[in-house]
């Protein structure tokens, strides 16, 4: 197992690497860039594509009069252009640019972001609080409640139980996690009926905060996260819980549960000595994707919805802005993320079934 462990943690630097280069070149191809940013602002646009017409590289690069290289530089000297360039560093070539950003990597040296004059790796640890509560609460209320249920309903086959709740899991399904949220803050945050959730922030205003006790500031970080982890366990919720009831189906049919039964064993013996066990590998598999959906992916628009500022609508604005190093210090960390939560559950396979051996099936 060390062996295997060893060379899928290796297998984390070329897929690193993979992805940088991918996104890095697509950059390249981008119209807009922060320097364009920069200029549209001091035009008064606002936004670089308020006024954006033709293609460039990461830089912005495009066609004016004041600066060939750039739209909307006309008026502005090409000094101004140059000492913006130094500054973001695009005086340099671009293979330059990506080698210097992956020796920085290497030591979690993520630089500072263009427009908010402070280090991505603060701005990280200032947004995960909110990205933690989300993906963190949702994804284990989504496997307390879908495993139980998918059991019972697996061990309760066809009868009244198993349909109507297979109703409300489709229905739950169906509903799109953002559409979910936007119904509970009109039931539930003061919208049309019932003022009984906060309808913004993770945590109370920091006059209030501050006065709290330590119960009381707990009691409110989950009054406060009550809605959002809601609208973003519904999709997951219904996935996983049909996810059991299938993988119990398939292992109740099988001869050695017939055999164990008719030994005398407890149903409940049965069901949680011999078959949990097995029919949870197909369920611990595709934790890696519920997780990382919910901490990353799926909380975007959730973040939107209840003006949560995490990780989410980080990259997003980031995105927007062509602010370049947090679109790819948050894109590294992410990545990095993803494979490690997918090798932690390779290590969950051995755990719960000690017969599975990585080693011996590659060889």
């Amino acid at each position: 197992m060390t062996a295997y462990l060893l060379r899928r943690l290796l297998l984390v630097i070329p897929t690193l690497l993979g992805v940088m280069i991918i996104n890095f070149t697509l950059v390249q191809f981008v119209p807009g860039g922060p320097i364009e940013q920069i200029i549209a602002q001091m035009e008064g646009e606002g936004d670089v594509f308020g006024g954006f017409a033709g293609s460039g590289d990461d830089a912005g690069r495009g066609a004016g009069n004041g600066d060939e290289r750039y739209i909307g530089a006309r008026g502005l000297p090409p000094e101004f252009i140059e000492q913006l360039e130094r500054e973001f560093g695009f005086d340099k070539p671009p293979v330059e640019r990506f080698f210097n950003m992956l020796w920085n990597y290497m030591r979690f040296d993520f630089g500072e972001s263009y427009f908010r004059s402070i280090s991505v790796l603060e701005l990280i640890i200032e947004k995960m609080p909110v990205s933690i509560s989300l993906g963190l609460w949702s994804t284990l209320i989504a496997y307390l409640i879908s495993i139980p249920l998918g059991i019972r309903k697996a061990v309760r086959d066809g009868t009244p139980f198993d349909t109507w709740t297979s109703g409300v899991i489709i229905v739950g399904y169906a509903i799109p996690g953002f559409l979910f949220g936007i119904l509970l803050l009109v039931l539930f945050a003061g919208g049309s009926f019932w003022q009984i959730f906060p309808a913004r922030g993770l945590t109370s205003e920091q006059e209030v905060w501050d006065q709290l006790s330590l119960v009381g500031k707990v009691l409110d970080y989950f009054w406060h996260i009550t809605l959002p982890v809601i609208a973003l366990t519904i999709s997951s919720f219904a996935t996983l819980t049909l996810l059991t009831k299938n993988s119990f189906l398939d292992e109740l049919r099988k001869q050695y549960v017939m055999t164990a039964r008719a030994k005398g064993l407890m149903e409940r013996r049965v069901l949680y000595g011999h078959v949990f066990r097995n029919a949870m590998l197909i369920v611990i598999a595709g934790f890696p994707s519920v997780f990382i959906g919910a901490f990353f992916g799926g909380s975007l628009i959730i973040e939107t919805i209840f003006s949560l500022d995490g990780l989410g609508r980080l990259f997003f604005e980031a995105a927007v802005a062509r602010d370049y190093p947090v679109i790819f210090g948050t894109l590294f960390m992410f990545t990095l993320l993803g494979l490690l939560v997918g090798i932690i559950s390779d290590m969950m396979y051995v755990w719960i079934d000690p017969r599975i051996d990585f080693e011996t099936r590659e060889g």
